[in-house]
Order: C-alpha cells, then sequence, then structure tokens
C-alpha cells in the first residue's frame, strides 16, 4: 500500500532577479493501483514538479508538504527518499563515467534494501530484465549512459525501475525522444511495473501517443504552476484535439 500525497505545494528556483516561483500551489493525490498522468505546455513547471518530489537542491519549498504513506517526504534526503520507495525516472538521464550499469545497478539496490543481492541471482535478474526491454546484456559492463543513444538510456531507466521495484515512480517525459518500437517498449515495462503490486505512477508528458500504450486513471492540466483541470482518459483526447489554448488563457 502506497500513497503520494501533496497539498498545497509552493516551489520557487532563485534566478539573477531573486527567487521565482514555479509551482503555485500543486494538489495532487497517488493512491497505489493508480496512474496519473500530468500534461501541460513547456514551461508551466512539470518537472519541477517531478525534481521537487525527488529532492533536487535547485527547488526550494516556500510551503505546503509532501508525504508518503503519511511521512513527511521534504525532510527525507535524496537517498532516504529513494530508500522510502519515490524513483524519478529523469528526462535527460546523466552520463556517469568510470561507473558500470552493473555496479550501478547492485550499489543501488544494496542501499535500497539494506543488504546486497546474491551476485548469482543478481546477474540473472539484471539480464532478464535487459531482455525484457530488448537492450543487450552487454550494456552492463558499459558506463551509465556514456555513449548510449536517447532509447536506450530510456530502456535503461526501466530496467532500473524493475530492478528496483520502488511503491511510487515518477516518470518525467520518458517518451521524449522516443521511436515508436522504443515507446511500446518502455510503455511495456511501465505496465509490467504497474502489475507487479501495489504501485502508483505519476506519468509526465506533453503528449497523448504514449497513452495510448500507458492507460490513465487520472489526467490532470498543468497551467502556470498549477492543476488548471483534472479529468479521466477523455481530457487527454481533448488535449489532443484542442491543445491547451483555453487553460492557458485562463492562468494568464
Amino acid at each position: 500500500m502506497a500513497t503520494l500525497e501533496i497539498k498545497d505545494l509552493h516551489v520557487s528556483v532563485d534566478t539573477e532577479d531573486g527567487p521565482k516561483e514555479i509551482l503555485k500551489g500543486v494538489n495532487l493525490s497517488i493512491k497505489d493501483g493508480e496512474t496519473h498522468a500530468i500534461m501541460g505546455p513547456n514551461g508551466s513547471g512539470k518537472s519541477t514538479l517531478a525534481y521537487t518530489i525527488s529532492g533536487h537542491p535547485k527547488y526550494t519549498v516556500t510551503s505546503g508538504s509532501i508525504t508518503l504513506d503519511g511521512v513527511d517526504v521534504l525532510e527525507m534526503s535524496v537517498d532516504e527518499r529513494a530508500r522510502a520507495g519515490l524513483f524519478l525516472a529523469m528526462q535527460y538521464p546523466v552520463e556517469v563515467p568510470g561507473v558500470s550499469v552493473s555496479n550501478f545497478l547492485r550499489t543501488a539496490k544494496t542501499a535500497i534494501d539494506g543488504e546486497a543481492p546474491k551476485l548469482r541471482t543478481w546477474v540473472k535478474d539484471v539480464n532478464a530484465a535487459m531482455d525484457r526491454v530488448k537492450m543487450d546484456t552487454a550494456f552492463a559492463s558499459r558506463n551509465v549512459n556514456e555513449g548510449f543513444s536517447g532509447g536506450e538510456k530510456k530502456r535503461h531507466e526501466i530496467v532500473q525501475l524493475e530492478l528496483l521495484d520502488p511503491k511510487v515512480a515518477v516518470l518525467d517525459e520518458t517518451d521524449s525522444g522516443l521511436d515508436i518500437d522504443a515507446l511500446k517498449i518502455v510503455s511495456e515495462g511501465v505496465n509490467r511495473f504497474k502489475e507487479n503490486g501495489d504501485k502508483g505512477v505519476l506519468l509526465i508528458t506533453h503528449y497523448t501517443r504514449i497513452l495510448r500504450y500507458i492507460k490513465p486513471d487520472f489526467v490532470h492540466v498543468f497551467v502556470n504552476g498549477q492543476v488548471a483541470e483534472e479529468g479521466g482518459p477523455e481530457l487527454a483526447d481533448e488535449l489532443e484535439a484542442n491543445g491547451y489554448d483555453r487553460f492557458v488563457a485562463v492562468a494568464r
């Protein structure tokens, strides 16, 4: 069982002209078994929300709260949030020279579980996870994301998701830069994660194409740092047909 609760969240970022408020009172509740899609135009604060949940130091929470199963997330360090069951798939996964994929994954799994997985079993688990996303197992010996294509980076994110098995996955534009084949593979990975117990998913995207493969229970329109409207999957269809104009006009 898991519930991520965001209440009246205000977040600012430092600029040359002083602090700038990005999130302006976000309310969102993600329960286990639910998939929430956040859609909105560029600059609306979607990624800021994702990074604030994960604890990025660039963003300052000025008021409001984030809790996971009633526990204050904002009092946790980044690694504590991961151990508590939060996972962030980044829009632009970073390269980590000098750290192999296999070492990275095993170190992360050890930190989350509190003990190292048995090596023989772990190698099989890693190879199986890579095989499911059609990723050559030779990537396990390569440095994290170094020289990976955009699609390979996103597949690696899904490998992490499957092996680390969090309570709530925050997916920040996981569909960005993917061709149709990679999009299907990544979506299948997210769906496998959802089916493996009671999991929550917060999916941030610009486009409805990924929602053809990952069916949301709720869609939230994000404009100017706030949730402008909420609805079911049909709201995504409206956005596909009409865009964000009517929401942006109201938010100005």
